[in-house]
């Protein structure tokens, strides 16, 4: 892992419900709670295997209730819908960072194809002609 990867800062701001990351060199980025939440390491939201992703909708209000460092390595963050399970790795999270808007522009076109919605109370219908 390079130092690169590594976040010499980490603000949580809850309000805006960002985590905010600095690098060396000046780089900063603001994640959302819910990109996090939708793209957690985990298991559950990964699978065990490609193929096996499970599309997460409805985080749009999830903010992350604790930050946990994991050794020398990795945050486990915990989010205020229960979700805990994953560990978000040095080198993960800041591809994270510069894949941001790729993986974000991903993730709103998988929620069109299945007819889903960011927003929990917010029900889609589609309806063939």
């Amino acid at each position: 892992m390079s130092e690169q990867q590594r976040p010499i800062g980490i603000q949580l701001h809850t309000r805006s419900r960002e985590l905010e990351l600095e690098y060396t060199g000046g780089e900063r980025y603001s994640l959302s709670c819910e990109y996090l939440r939708v793209y957690s390491p985990s298991a559950e939201v990964g699978g065990h295997g490609p193929g096996q992703e499970v599309l997460q909708t409805g985080k749009i209000s999830v903010g992350i209730s604790a930050i946990k460092p994991v050794g020398n390595y990795a945050l486990q963050l915990v989010f205020d819908d229960g979700h805990d399970t994953g560990l978000y790795s040095w080198p993960y999270l800041y591809q994270l960072c510069v894949e941001q808007q790729v993986r974000w522009q991903d993730y709103l076109d998988r929620l069109i194809q299945a007819g889903a919605n960011r927003d929990p109370d917010v029900q889609v219908l589609k309806f063939e002609l």
